[in-house]
């Protein structure tokens, strides 16, 4: 069984195909998906899915597009915790973070709506899942002065094994996805092999971080529209690289990988027993 940790199966890319995306997932043994939701409009839209699906959500505004939020999208997002909190498909807060690679993005907005985002998951008592790009250091300040203490997965890790060994100390585990299949991915892979084994979660953030078998260039991606995107049955191939890394089977690191998903975000073990 393994277990995607993070896939936006709500984006455009896949409304074409959705249904039969589900069944390619289904079809390479991925048993569970976590869908989490990156603004406050599609919030319903999230929760709905997993229900449609038997899989999972996360509730919360992504650092990207906090700059076009809406003054009442936290109350939004904190009525929607309220309303749901019963539901055991709802798995965290999330995706929630923040993101200093991206040109444009004001500091102090994001730095809000993440810490405020992190003190509704505190009331709620839900993990988090982060979105981590350039601001290791700084979403670790915020989790120790908001006093977070419910872990979650630190998604599309790619800092250093000394903030890697921060976000587990703070109960975290850490997402590796399509960029273990790269080459030049020599920091992630070294971190992959690494790590504590209890801190391994999988994801593929389909439709994104394609793999290296479905990359294509900027020009290639315009050229012909959906080349290049991710799929969540694409992650028992790229958990091959994480395997070689640790060598373990495939069979083992999927017990593995699913044991600390449902670890990381604890009702996810609620529905494996459905």
């Amino acid at each position: 069984m393994w277990i995607d940790t993070h896939c936006h199966l709500d984006a455009a890319e896949f409304d074409a195909d959705r249904d039969a995306v589900v069944g390619r997932a289904r079809a390479a043994g991925v048993s569970q998906i976590v869908i989490p939701a990156v603004v406050a409009n599609n919030l319903a839209r999230v929760r709905e899915l997993a229900h449609q699906h038997d899989f999972s959500y996360a509730l919360g505004i992504h650092p990207l597009y906090v700059m076009n939020a809406g003054p009442g999208d936290l109350d939004r997002v904190a009525e929607a915790l309220t309303q749901h909190r019963d539901d055991p498909r709802l798995v965290a807060v999330g995706e929630i973070g923040l993101d200093y690679f991206v040109a444009g993005l004001d500091a102090a907005t994001q730095q809000h709506f993440y810490v405020e985002q992190l003190k509704l998951a505190k009331r709620a008592g839900l993990p988090v899942l982060l979105h981590v790009r350039r601001s290791a250091d700084q979403l670790l300040s915020g989790l120790r002065r908001v006093g977070f203490t419910h872990g979650g997965i630190a998604h599309a890790f790619n800092g250093s094994e000394q903030q890697a060994q921060a976000f587990i100390d703070l109960g975290f585990k850490l997402g590796f996805g399509g960029t273990l299949t790269f080459e030049r991915s020599l920091q992630i892979r070294r971190l992959a092999a690494t790590v504590p084994e209890a801190a391994l979660v999988m994801e593929t953030d389909a439709p994104d971080i394609p793999p290296q078998w479905l990359y294509r260039t900027a020009a290639e991606r315009e050229a012909s529209p959906g080349q290049g995107r991710n799929e969540p049955g694409e992650l028992p191939r790229i958990a091959v690289s994480l395997a070689a890394a640790r060598g373990w089977t495939p069979e083992q690191t999927a017990a593995v990988t699913s044991a600390n998903a449902a670890q990381a975000l604890p009702r996810l073990a609620g529905l494996s027993r459905r």
